[in-house]
C-alpha cells in the first residue's frame, strides 16, 4: 500500500510539476516589464529615398502616429504599431507632391493611410529586427526592419524618451503602384525600390501627479 501511495503521489508531483511549467511558459512573463511609448511626432522623421531618372529623391511623411513597447532598461521591442496619413507627403515640391497624392502613386481620398504592424521581433547582434504586416494602398504584405537602439533615459520635463532608427526597402509594384515612364535611353522615370528610414523619438509621458 505505501509503495502505491507513493506511486501516486510521485504521479501527482510529476503531473503538478509539468502544469506549473505549462502555466509559466505559456504566461506572458518576458513582456510583464515592458511599457508602451508613444511615438513623438516633433522628434521623428518618417523619409523615405527613391531613384528619379539619374539621381535619387528624398521626401517624408508629416502626419503620423504610433506606439512602440519595450523594455526601458535595455531598449528590447515587443510590440510596434504606426500609422501614416499618406496625404502628408513632403519632396519639397509642391507640383511632385500633387502627383504622389494622386491615383498614380498614394491615392490619397481613396485610401488615406499606411499602417504597420510587427509580428515578430528577434536580435541580431547588435540590432533588432521586427517582422511584420505593412499594408499599402490596401495590399498587404510581410515588411523586415532593420532597428538600431540608440539609447533611453530621462528627459528634462519628468518623461522618459528612447531612440530609434529603423530601415528597410520595399517594391512599389507589390502594392500595386506601377506609373512609370521608360527614358529615351531604356530607364525608368521613378525606381520601383523605395528606402524608408525612420528616425524615432518615443516617449513615456510623467505619471500624473496626485
Amino acid at each position: 500500500m505505501s509503495n502505491g501511495r507513493q506511486m501516486r503521489g510521485s504521479r501527482f508531483s510529476w503531473v503538478s510539476a509539468v502544469a506549473l511549467a505549462m502555466g509559466l511558459l505559456a504566461a506572458p512573463v518576458a513582456n510583464a516589464k515592458d511599457v508602451e511609448f508613444m511615438i513623438d511626432p516633433g522628434h521623428t522623421t518618417v523619409g523615405f529615398t527613391v531613384k528619379h531618372m539619374f539621381s535619387n529623391t528624398t521626401g517624408r511623411f508629416d502626419d503620423f502616429s504610433g506606439t512602440l513597447s519595450l523594455d526601458p532598461k535595455t531598449g528590447v521591442l515587443s510590440a510596434v504599431k504606426g500609422v501614416v496619413k499618406t496625404a502628408s507627403v513632403n519632396t519639397n515640391h509642391e507640383k511632385r507632391d500633387g502627383h504622389l497624392k494622386s491615383p498614380d502613386f498614394f491615392n490619397v481620398e481613396k485610401i488615406p493611410t499606411m499602417t504597420f504592424v510587427g509580428k515578430t521581433f528577434r536580435q541580431d547582434g547588435k540590432k533588432q529586427v521586427v517582422t511584420g504586416d505593412f499594408t499599402l494602398l490596401g495590399v498587404t504584405k510581410s515588411v523586415t526592419w532593420e532597428i538600431e537602439f540608440l539609447g533611453v533615459g530621462a528627459d528634462p520635463w519628468g518623461g522618459t524618451r528612447a531612440g530609434f532608427t529603423a530601415t528597410t526597402t520595399i517594391d512599389r509594384k507589390d502594392y500595386g503602384m506601377t506609373f512609370n515612364k521608360v527614358l529615351d535611353n531604356g530607364g525608368l522615370l521613378v525606381g520601383e525600390e523605395v528606402s524608408l528610414r525612420l528616425d524615432i523619438e518615443a516617449m513615456l509621458p510623467p505619471a500624473p501627479k496626485k
